[in-house]
C-alpha cells in the first residue's frame, strides 16, 4: 500500500513562488462550498480583493465536498477555496500524486477556543460520549471524509463501528431535526449546526470539538488548494490568489464580528442566526507552522489507516 502523504509541500511552494514572471488580469475558476470554513473566500469576494489584485474570479459553488476535489482533478477548477475537504484531498492525492498544493488550513481548536465540530444529542439525552452510543444510531455528514472520521472516533472510544453503532449519512440541514425527532440518537456535526441547536434549546452538545480531542488539536477538516497545473502554467496568478486569501484570512481572524453579515450572503445561515455561529480557526499560508503540519499529518494518518 502506497503511504499517503501531505499534499502540502511547504518548501516546494516557496521555491515555486520565487523569481516568478509578472502576469495579471487572468480568469481563475474557484470551487467552493457554502460552509463556515470558507469565510475567508466570502470576505475576499465581498471586499473585491481579487479584482483589486487583477484577477477575475469564476466562482463555482458545490454542495458536496467530493465535487470540489473532482473539479480540481479534472482540471475544471484551478483553486479549491478554503473549506475544501482535507481528507478527500488526501485520498485524491494518493491516487493522483502531485495534483494539489495546500496553502491554507481551516478547522477548530480547543486550546485556541474555536469550535469546529460536536456530538449533538437531544436536550434530555443521557449520552455524554461516543462510548455511550453502543446499540444506538448516529448520523454524520454524507461522504467519505466524515464517515471515515466518525468511524475512527467511535473506534477510538472503544466501540466497533461495524457492530456497536448504527451509522448513517445525514445532510447538514436534517441533522438537528433527526436528533430532536428521535430518528437518530446523536449526530457528529460541523458548525454552525451545534451553535444553532444549542441556541434553539432543542438539542445540546454532548461533546464539543471531539475531533480535536481524539485526533489532533488544532484539527483541520478544511484546506485551501491550488492545482499544480495552475501553479506551473500561471505561477504569478497563483501567487496573487494565495496573497489575496492570506489577507482575507487575516481579516476573518481579526474582524470576525464585523464580517458576520457577509456569511449570510454565501451560506444558508439566516441573518438572525449570525450572532450564534462560532468563529472557525483559520490559518493562512504565511502563518502555517510546525504545529499545523503536525495536526494535518494526524488527519492524513487517519485516512492512511483506512486505506491500509
Amino acid at each position: 500500500m502506497k503511504r499517503l502523504t501531505l499534499p502540502a509541500a511547504a518548501t516546494s511552494m516557496v521555491l515555486l513562488f520565487s523569481a516568478l514572471p509578472s502576469w495579471a488580469n487572468e480568469k481563475v475558476t474557484v470551487a467552493w462550498l457554502p460552509i463556515m470554513q470558507t469565510t475567508a473566500f466570502y470576505i475576499a469576494m465581498h471586499d473585491k480583493l481579487f479584482e483589486k489584485a487583477g484577477i477575475d474570479i469564476n466562482a463555482v459553488k458545490f454542495e458536496n465536498p467530493n465535487q470540489i476535489i473532482d473539479s480540481l482533478v479534472s482540471g475544471q477548477a484551478d483553486v479549491g477555496a478554503p473549506g475544501s475537504a482535507a481528507g478527500i484531498a488526501v485520498l485524491a492525492e494518493s491516487r493522483f500524486p502531485g495534483t494539489f498544493k495546500v496553502f491554507g488550513l481551516q478547522g477548530g481548536s480547543i486550546k485556541y477556543h474555536r469550535i469546529n465540530d460536536g456530538l449533538i444529542v437531544a436536550k434530555d439525552s443521557s449520552i455524554k460520549s461516543f462510548a455511550d452510543l453502543k446499540g444506538k444510531n448516529m448520523g454524520q455528514l454524507p461522504g467519505i471524509q466524515w464517515r471515515t472520521l466518525a468511524r475512527y472516533m467511535v473506534r477510538q472510544s472503544g466501540l466497533d463501528p461495524d457492530k456497536d453503532v448504527h451509522m448513517q449519512d445525514i445532510a447538514t440541514g436534517l441533522q438537528v431535526p433527526s436528533v430532536v425527532s428521535g430518528s437518530v440518537d446523536a449526530t457528529l456535526s460541523l458548525e454552525p449546526v451545534g451553535s444553532i441547536a444549542v441556541a434553539d434549546g432543542e438539542a445540546k452538545r454532548a461533546l464539543t470539538n471531539p475531533a480535536e480531542t481524539l485526533i489532533a488539536d488544532p484539527f483541520y477538516s478544511g484546506v485551501s488548494l491550488l492545482t499544480t497545473k495552475f501553479i506551473k502554467e500561471r505561477p504569478e496568478t497563483a501567487k496573487k490568489v494565495v496573497a489575496v486569501l492570506d489577507e482575507s484570512t487575516r481579516l476573518a481572524n481579526e474582524r470576525f464580528d464585523q464580517y458576520r453579515p457577509v456569511i449570510a450572503d454565501f451560506t444558508p445561515i439566516k441573518p438572525d442566526q449570525l450572532p450564534l455561529v462560532a468563529q472557525p480557526y483559520l490559518r493562512a499560508w504565511k502563518d502555517i507552522d510546525a504545529e499545523d503540519i503536525h495536526s494535518y499529518q494526524a488527519l492524513v494518518d487517519v485516512f492512511e489507516k483506512k486505506a491500509c
